[in-house]
């Protein structure tokens, strides 16, 4: 709890020291003009020793892996164990149990977590919370779109911004909505969690999976927002994988494309291929860089320097990134929870 606070009260100065001019706009702006700091995997208790301290942690993404257990019809949370729960989320409910009880929680105390950590942070800056669905949804085992936005929605409530937010009841698709800049500023984010949802590894590995995540709940946001439901919807699915141009042309009937504006790539791979990342910020959309480290020249994964962090963050923020993520765990708060403006 402690660490947060502190964060608070830095923020302006580390982001004054890394970023220079332009900082009191990044504090100010849309959440479509800035690029912050997240962490990769912060569900693992090498990273963190409970999730509530990822949360503290000033990080502006936080990442979670994400296992449908079929059998147990149970969220697991864990790296590479399907059929168990390896992770720093805690049984607690509660503001005064965190940091203190049992770990290996599913899905859900993951996101009691959540709630309980926003009772006593409830005007934090917006966290991103990246879900990686490792094999994916398993609809007919109950475990599809609608369960997980009734899972999210029932931990967690009104401190989700959701894509219905973002249409906002004038717009009739989120590119339409992302083109507009529609995007709310950071201030007005303050105490939300947005979801990112992408396809998992295990999943893009298996060659009788032709469904992956990203094209069932673009399926299930289109389908929604037909039925006059699309306010049920919690998460965003995310573009996997960095290409050139637009990379929903090649992968999407035409009929989801539009609900898709969340993307989400190697920055190495932006960077060094010299693709055209402004098409992102053009269009306002959402734009997450993974690996951030490895762009050349490459620094730590793990521990870098706090100015070889804030140049990285300067350099792809000019990049168009909206959000940068490395294993960086370590780095204080004051250095995670760095925001500027993005080019």
């Amino acid at each position: 709890m402690g660490a947060w606070r502190r964060a608070a009260g830095l923020m302006g100065a580390a982001a004054l020291l890394m970023v220079g001019p332009g900082t009191a706009h990044a504090a100010s702006a849309k959440f479509s003009e800035t690029t912050a700091i997240g962490t990769h995997n912060a569900y693992d208790k090498a990273k963190y020793t409970y999730f509530a301290q990822a949360l503290d942690s000033g990080a502006s993404l936080l990442e979670l892996d994400v296992y449908v257990d079929s059998l147990t019809h149970r969220w697991r949370v864990s790296h590479s164990n399907p059929l168990g729960n390896d992770n720093n989320c805690e049984a607690a409910k509660t503001p005064s149990r965190l940091y203190s009880t049992s770990r290996n929680q599913d899905f859900g105390s993951c996101l009691d977590n959540m709630a309980a950590w926003n009772q006593l942070h409830p005007d934090h800056p917006p966290i991103v919370v990246k879900v990686e669905m490792k094999v994916g949804f398993n609809n007919n085992a109950g475990l599809g779109p609608d369960a997980f936005d009734t899972l999210v929605a029932q931990k967690l409530g009104g401190s989700v911004y959701r894509p219905a937010d973002l249409l906002g009841g004038t717009y009739s698709s989120l590119d339409a909505a992302a083109r507009a800049d529609a995007w709310p500023s950071r201030d007005a984010l303050r105490g939300k969690f947005l979801f990112e949802l992408i396809p998992g590894t295990v999943e893009q590995a298996n060659p009788f999976d032709h469904y992956w995540t990203d094209e069932e709940y673009g399926d299930h946001l289109r389908d929604l927002y037909a039925a006059g439901r699309i306010g049920q919807a919690e998460a965003f699915p995310a573009v996997l994988g960095a290409e050139n141009g637009d990379p929903r042309a090649g992968r999407y009937d035409a009929s989801i494309r539009p609900w898709f504006v969340f993307f989400d790539g190697d920055a190495a791979t932006y960077v060094d291929k010299g693709y055209d990342t402004a098409f992102y910020a053009a269009n306002h959309y959402i734009l997450i860089t993974t690996d951030a480290a490895g762009v050349s020249p490459a620094i730590s994964s793990t521990n870098p320097t706090d100015a070889e962090v804030a140049a990285r963050l300067a350099l792809l923020a000019k990049d168009h990134a909206s959000v940068i993520t490395s294993d960086w765990a370590a780095k204080p708060a004051s250095v995670l929870s760095s925001v500027t403006t993005r080019s």
